[in-house]
């Protein structure tokens, strides 16, 4: 279609449809963009808002249509070039959607510094480190006292691991924004603190104070818990870590009650029905998939794996959730999501998610993303030349390493331990359904005790079960020099230590009511398995 110049907005009918975008009304959001791109055909803002109106309308490829109309209007400018790359990403298109982003990051200098922020972000969600930090570095030499951007800049060089690096970058942002317990906490996490060298009193003195605002509450009681944890002071660490856990779990609108029935329902569809289900799958070797719950050492599995010269780890990704979604289409709640999985074209899904994976392939490509347990039926019968790796860890180890962790956003199960230990019987469940189900080919399953215990034997095992040639790489994966910004980000760049089996201990008492439970159930937490394994 052939445009006229590029005109300026309707700085009004801009406004109004943003608001209705925010509103989420993307219906009448539509109809307003397409009105004033018929009003307005060579208007660059109108092309791109039509387009955001159709993305959230869930019209992908219209909206891509509108970002590339924009694009014609505007060549360079970074709204229509952000959105398509979004889009792009959004249809599993990897490789474009990262060449858009690498085009305008190439621009450097040129860019305002909140696109290249724009840029970061992105990169990091597709686990670009390296190119992140390049964009942040450029923010922080145009804005070196923006405690924003410092901190974006610390999350970078994490990472990364340069850990030394980032400590120094948070204590700048702390002077410049005492405020920002979340640069408290990262601090907290990036090395073991010394009776010499540590910040509690800091901390202690920021919790004192009268106009501390309350949403520093929580970040600020997992900083000192952690640190308090590491001077071996573990009744206060456990009445800090419960005062942090308590007021994130009462900020959250959330019951265990509705994972526990999707994990049930998970169950009941993908059953033997399921599994006779003609399917011709795909037999490409290179997908290794991670799972098991967070915090159970499925980052210590994944550096080991991804030493070995034939392996790269994508790390977390949600490539295999994002392809289910785009398999199965909209639906109304958890439950017909599950219906709609198990009857969905499995040769579909299984192309659409080795579509995401990268052009120069390795032998083995490694996704970690622990919670992809929910989707192994789905593997396995439309990825049978993938491998799946289960890491197991003790319950109330694993359930106490979630506890003392501040995931913000994600497994709001893990800060009351009533929920965590349901969500835990119920995961265990749903394995046990899996390993009733799923080839005895393509599930290895590991110990964390038994693998810091037997480090060598347990590394050569897992190095066999892929089909590949021993490396003595695998017995260094704190040398492993690809980047994780993973909840132990810090512990992975040390040799493999066995100091945390058994950690749940110090607080017997506070987790008796977590330990009560796994004996109702039946669940004997003074077993050893990984002893027999």
């Amino acid at each position: 279609m052939a445009h006229s110049p590029q005109e300026a907005a309707d700085p009004q009918a801009v406004r109004a449809l943003e608001q209705m975008l925010q509103r989420g009304q993307a219906g009448p959001a539509e109809r307003a963009a397409l009105d004033l791109v018929a009003r307005q055909p060579g208007c660059m803002e109108a092309w791109v808002l039509l387009g955001h109106a159709r993305r959230q309308r869930g019209d992908l490829d219209g909206a891509l249509h509108a970002a590339q109309e924009a694009e014609s209007l505007a060549p360079g400018h970074p709204a229509p070039g952000m959105l398509r790359a979004d889009l792009l990403l959004a249809q599993g298109h990897a490789g474009d959607g990262l060449q858009v982003l690498d085009l305008m990051a190439a621009r450097g200098d040129a860019l305002p510094v909140t696109v290249l922020q724009d840029l970061a972000q992105r990169y990091t969600q597709l686990g670009r480190h390296a190119q992140a930090l390049a964009c942040h570095e450029t923010c922080v030499a145009r804005e070196p006292e923006h405690p924003a951007i410092l901190y974006n800049l610390s999350t970078s060089l994490i990472a990364l691991g340069r850990m030394d690096e980032a400590e120094a970058v948070l204590d700048r942002v702390i002077e410049r924004a005492p405020t920002d317990a979340d640069a408290w906490y990262n601090r907290a996490t990036l090395r073991r603190q010394t009776p010499e060298r540590n910040h509690v009193a800091a901390l202690q003195a920021r919790l004192s104070r009268p106009d501390r605002r309350p949403q520093e509450t929580v970040a600020l009681n997992y900083a000192l818990a952690k640190e308090l944890e590491d001077l071996g002071r573990h009744e206060q660490c456990f009445q800090a870590l419960r005062r942090g856990a308590d007021a994130r779990r009462a900020g959250l609108a959330y019951r265990v009650q509705d994972d526990e029935e999707t994990l049930a329902a998970i169950a009941r569809h993908f059953d033997a029905d399921f599994f006779a289900r003609p399917a011709a799958g795909n037999a490409d070797a290179r997908p290794v998939f991670v799972v098991g719950l967070p915090r159970s050492g499925t980052t210590l599995v994944d550096r080991i794996i991804s030493s070995h010269p034939a392996v790269h780890s994508r790390g977390e990704t949600s490539d295999l959730a994002m392809a289910l979604m785009r398999g199965t289409g909209p639906a109304t709640d958890k439950q017909s999501r599950v219906r709609q999985a198990a009857a969905m074209d499995l040769d579909a899904f299984g192309r659409d998610y080795l579509s995401q994976l990268p052009q120069a392939s390795a032998a083995r490509e490694v996704d970690k993303t622990p919670i992809n347990f929910l989707y192994l039926g789905l593997v396995a019968r439309a990825l049978p030349g993938a491998r799946i790796v289960h890491v197991r860890r003790h319950p109330m180890d694993a359930c106490y390493a979630m506890y003392k962790t501040l995931f913000r956003m994600a497994y709001p199960f893990s800060y009351d331990l009533d929920d965590l230990g349901r969500y835990w019987l119920a995961y265990d469940r749903l394995m046990a359904h899996w390993r009733r189900w799923l080839p005895a080919h393509c599930l290895h399953e590991l110990h964390y005790e038994g693998l810091v215990a037997r480090q060598e034997s347990t590394s050569r095992a897992l190095i066999e079960f892929l089909g590949l040639q021993w490396d003595p790489a695998c017995l260094a994966p704190e040398r492993n020099p690809e980047p994780s910004l993973t909840a132990s980000a810090a512990q992975i760049r040390q040799p493999v230590y066995s100091s945390s089996v058994g950690a749940w201990r110090r607080h017997a008492q506070a987790l008796a009511p977590l330990q009560s439970r796994f004996s109702a159930a039946g669940v004997d937490v003074d077993a050893r398995p990984w002893e027999r394994a």
